[in-house]
């Protein structure tokens, strides 16, 4: 805040007029007002911008995600106590039963251990900014002394006037009804919203990998219901040749891979492993772009074994077909894999289609094919990120460092295509690198600049 103080001549100056001869006119002026502290509302201003850098959101989601985390995991461990009440045989299956419990024991401390250092930073941080606060009002008290036009105090009243005439004229004003995205074939109804974000975590490698993607497998293997898979670009955030695991939420919090790494290959990279960040796992096998070529892998979690699907001839791939947007494009973007409630989809671009989005269906079975084809009119390099809820296509664009858009759908139930979706996304980070719904718990999980970020999807 800065203060801004006029003050008339005739007050801070007295005049007098000396006359010692006819040729000559000299003024004596004497200033009679105290001189403006510059330099103590500079200081004022350097602590308010450091107030602001030490508290921002990305510290209350910290606690948010742990606490999350702990409310998931309890839930889990009285499970597992209770099965082995049950199941208990006394011998083999009660030794392995209590190592799982023991190993969660493990986890969950962990997690408590997070989250008591977490709550002590933040009650410091609290004692402190209070503190910082009440000097900063003080001082600005101060400041206002020398106000003698009491400009600041007719700057609030207007900002008072101008917020209750904004408000009555809001009450006799109706209110306007969210745009809504075409309904599609869904058993929640229509897709009307995006909250939070819900979980907002570094995991266990804070800042290292800036390209990737996490979620969950819409079709587990039994036993793995609740596990977490991440996949990091780890040379040249461009490839990758593993899909890391988690055994649960709160585990990939904290940062600890019980189930650890399955290796696609041993090199990184070659052959069939993987190039770019779009990746999905859906019934126990990873779906990607197959490194340098316009073919999608699917790797067999089990069998360690890998299947491929070739794209239509014309397929833009290698970075030459990416999401993008005014000031950057995404590098290696050129297929996105999607899930849903129906399966897996790979959203492509070709030369045929002059750079617009194509939608692919993948029909499951012991070699996958692509069952149906969609074409959009929604140029590719102008969208940033795709992904699949209830059959139908969403893309989004970037607004600002803050904010990204859902602006586009295309339902391939009915062919129609909408460019006025309007649901905002807020972000944490500036680029959101990959993107994708899982229907298991209706979330949107983002991976933004080495961030694992989730959103809650709203359907009416």
């Amino acid at each position: 805040m800065k203060l801004c103080v006029i003050i008339p001549l005739c007050a801070l100056f007295t005049l007098t007029q000396q006359v010692p001869s006819q040729d000559k006119c000299v003024c004596d002026l004497t200033n009679s007002a105290k001189a403006f502290p510059y330099d103590k509302l500079s200081s004022v201003e350097d602590n308010a911008s450091k107030c602001n850098s030490n508290i921002t959101p990305k510290k209350t989601l910290e606690l948010e995600s742990l606490m999350l985390g702990l409310e998931r995991r309890l839930p889990q461990l009285q499970e597992d106590v209770s099965v082995l009440e049950r199941e208990d045989d006394g011998e083999l299956y009660g030794v392995l039963s209590l190592l799982v419990i023991e190993n969660e024991l493990t986890e969950i401390k962990q997690l408590i251990d997070k989250l008591n250092m977490t709550s002590q930073r933040h009650q410091q941080l609290t004692t402190d900014t209070t503190e910082q606060l009440k000097e900063l009002r003080d001082k600005m008290a101060e400041l206002q002394e020398y106000d003698t036009m009491q400009v600041v105090k007719r700057q609030q009243a207007n900002q008072r006037l101008k917020r209750d005439l904004d408000q009555c004229k809001n009450e006799h004003q109706p209110i306007p009804h969210p745009t809504q995205p075409p309904q599609g074939i869904c058993p929640y109804g229509k897709f009307v919203n995006v909250t939070g974000p819900v979980v907002y975590t570094p995991g266990e490698y804070p800042g290292s990998y800036m390209y990737g993607a996490w979620g969950r497998d819409p079709k587990p293997a039994v036993g793995k219901e609740n596990w977490y898979w991440l996949v990091m670009l780890t040379s040249s955030n461009v490839y990758s040749n593993y899909v890391r695991l988690y055994s649960s939420l709160s585990s990939l919090i904290v940062g600890v891979s019980v189930p650890g790494n399955v290796l696609i290959h041993s090199s990184n990279p070659t052959t069939n492993t993987i190039q770019g960040p779009n990746v999905v796992l859906y019934g126990d096998a990873l779906y990607y772009n197959c490194y340098y070529k316009d073919i999608v892998c699917r790797f067999n979690l089990t069998t360690k074994t890998i299947t491929t699907m070739q794209l239509p001839e014309g397929t833009r791939f290698n970075s030459k077909g990416n999401f993008c947007h005014l000031d950057e494009c995404y590098p290696y973007t050129d297929l996105d894999l999607a899930t849903d409630e129906s399966g897996v989809w790979v959203i492509y671009t070709t030369t045929q289609d002059f750079g617009n989005l194509v939608l692919s269906k993948v029909e499951e079975g012991e070699q996958p094919t692509f069952n149906q084809t969609w074409h959009t009119s929604v140029y590719k390099q102008a969208v940033t990120n795709t992904f699949m809820a209830c059959g139908v296509l969403y893309a989004t664009r970037y607004i600002s460092k803050e904010v990204e858009e859902i602006f586009y759908s295309f339902d391939t139930s009915t062919g129609v295509e909408k460019f006025n979706i309007g649901i905002f996304i807020k972000k944490m980070s500036p680029n959101i690198y990959s993107l994708n719904y899982s229907p298991v718990d209706q979330m949107l999980h983002a991976y933004c600049n080495s961030f694992m970020v989730s959103y809650k999807v709203l359907f009416e």
